[in-house]
């Protein structure tokens, strides 16, 4: 598939909302059952969702209020001092010109929680040379699940025009494990 640039503008604080099956491609490798995530980028709660589905508690958290209302209305990188007590940050959060918004995002999560951290990402994230202390040198970080699908972000028959993937950072990697590579899809 070649990919190609999209013809919405964006606009700040643009609602993305990540449909269910691309939340569930995570939690089949990182299960979420009796954790307390931390979605900061919240949306309408679509993620928040599946995880409460499939067993966390979860506090939410966003810049703006859509249709539902959040536990905290917060700047996730600029205006929250302190985050609530948890186990994980999982979010789709802000890319950015250059995915400068995600790695503040990612910057800030990894600094906030010891546990578990995914971030919904464009496929060529860990592409970026400036992006590296992120990724192949940080040694939280565990890998990525590749979205073979593309994510539908709004309402229509059209589907994304970009390819997604997880990526994970945890405590640590054991000594000498490499980071994993995952591929994930919709159900058949």
């Amino acid at each position: 598939m070649t990919v190609v640039p999209s013809r919405f503008p964006i606009r700040q604080n643009e609602l993305y909302e990540t449909e269910p099956w691309a939340t569930k491609a995570l939690l089949r490798h990182f299960p979420v059952a009796g954790m307390r995530i931390w979605e900061p980028a919240a949306g309408n709660h679509m993620m928040a969702d599946v995880l409460r589905d499939h067993g966390a508690t979860v506090f939410t958290s966003d810049i703006a209020v859509y249709t539902r209302e959040h536990d905290r209305i917060a700047d996730f990188i600029r205006g929250l001092d302190a985050g609530p007590p948890c186990d994980g940050i999982v979010t789709n959060p802000p890319y950015g010109k250059g995915n400068r918004e995600a790695v503040r995002f990612i910057e800030r999560a990894l600094a906030a929680c010891d546990g578990l951290v995914a971030m919904l990402l464009t496929a060529k994230f860990d592409f970026g040379k400036t992006r590296l202390h992120l990724t192949r040198d940080n040694p939280r970080f565990l890998g990525r699940i590749a979205l073979v699908d593309r994510i539908q972000w709004f309402p229509g028959a059209t589907t994304g025009t970009e390819d997604h993937a997880w990526f994970v950072w945890g405590a640590g990697r054991p000594a000498g494990a490499r980071p994993i590579l995952l591929y994930e899809g919709k159900p058949a």
